[in-house]
């Protein structure tokens, strides 16, 4: 059962999947239904899930379920590995890159590999106070209250 995004109780499950670029406006126009009918149909062992998606800043991808009604299954979890994937091949994007991170700075997002990040710590590009978009955030209720989260509040502090 689709519940709009902005619906969603604090303690709604996400998984988020970062894309490789931002996408379009036109591509996010065609994406959004479908992301509408995915949560629609989304179930685990025959029941529906009351659950949700959307695009945030061009490039992530969110899935939602509020798991107070119905638990995500392995199995449903699974369908939904496989219908990003279907939009990976449909629009030419990665959505399973997990060695480019996402930072917000001057109101844009900068996209930074794993291989550069120390290097633009120590060139004081990135520090502690950047805030950092962490895709290991898993309810609403953080994602409405810390994210993007200044980078020591994450998984990035031993960097700083």
């Amino acid at each position: 059962m689709y519940i709009p995004f902005d619906q969603l109780p604090p303690h709604a499950r996400l998984w988020i999947y970062q894309a490789d670029r931002a996408l379009t406006a036109e591509e996010q126009e065609e994406i959004k239904p479908m992301l509408e009918r995915f949560a629609t149909e989304w179930s685990s062992h025959g029941a529906g899930l009351q659950a949700s998606a959307s695009f945030l800043h061009d490039r992530f991808l969110v899935l939602a379920n509020n798991e107070a009604v119905t638990s995500a299954s392995g199995c449903s979890i699974d369908s939904s590995v496989s219908f990003v994937r279907e939009l990976e091949q449909r629009f030419g994007v990665s959505f399973f890159d997990r060695t480019r991170l996402a930072f917000l700075k001057d109101d844009q997002v900068e996209v930074v590999s794993m291989n550069e990040l120390k290097n633009k710590v120590a060139a004081g590009e990135i520090d502690g106070h950047t805030l950092y978009f962490d895709t290991l955030v898993n309810n609403y209720g953080e994602l409405q209250d810390a994210w993007p989260r200044p980078a020591q509040q994450s998984w990035l502090s031993r960097y700083f």
